[in-house]
């Protein structure tokens, strides 16, 4: 069976992102799982989140045609494309992790996109603090979480490969 192939990309751009030091987490622990890994920053496709009157005039904007093409090019996504299996994470310097937009993410994913997102999730808690010097997650169970997150987007993104 094919290796399935994950893009991942945080939705932060801000330098020392503690989204974008998940997101290559994350990105280790999927190519560990035998996964073939993109790795995007949102910052190589600036774009307005929605202009109308733009589109009206002069199509879609270039970055989200090529934004796009990577989702669909792609048999999982960490992090909205119909057929695709998303996996979702957020790390926060506030107590919750970031476990609110993570909600509104997945309704907007599973309700406005038809998306399939898998159950498991990671919310880092205290994000200033969780990470070690290499950019591992200090915690084990959080670790241990990502891991399963993780194995289980490789596991479900074989079917779409």
């Amino acid at each position: 069976m094919p290796a399935p192939s994950i893009l991942v990309f945080a939705g932060s751009i801000r330098t020392g992102s503690f989204n974008a030091r998940l997101a290559a987490l994350a990105a280790k622990e999927l190519a560990r799982g035998q996964a073939e890994v993109t790795r995007i920053s949102l910052v190589d496709y600036p774009m307005p989140l929605y202009d109308g009157d733009l589109e009206t005039r002069s199509g879609p904007p270039e970055n989200a045609v090529k934004l796009k093409r990577l989702f669909a090019a792609h048999h999982g996504v960490f992090i909205a494309s119909r057929d695709r299996v998303f996996a979702l994470g957020a790390a926060s310097n506030g107590t919750l992790g970031g476990m609110r937009s993570l909600m509104a993410l997945r309704q907007v994913l599973e309700l406005g996109c038809g998306a399939l997102v898998i159950p498991e999730q990671i919310a880092v808690r205290e994000a200033a603090s969780a990470f070690d010097d290499n950019d591992e997650l200090k915690d084990e169970r959080s670790a241990g979480l990502l891991k399963r997150v993780a194995m289980r987007l490789v596991e479900l993104s074989r079917h779409f490969a």
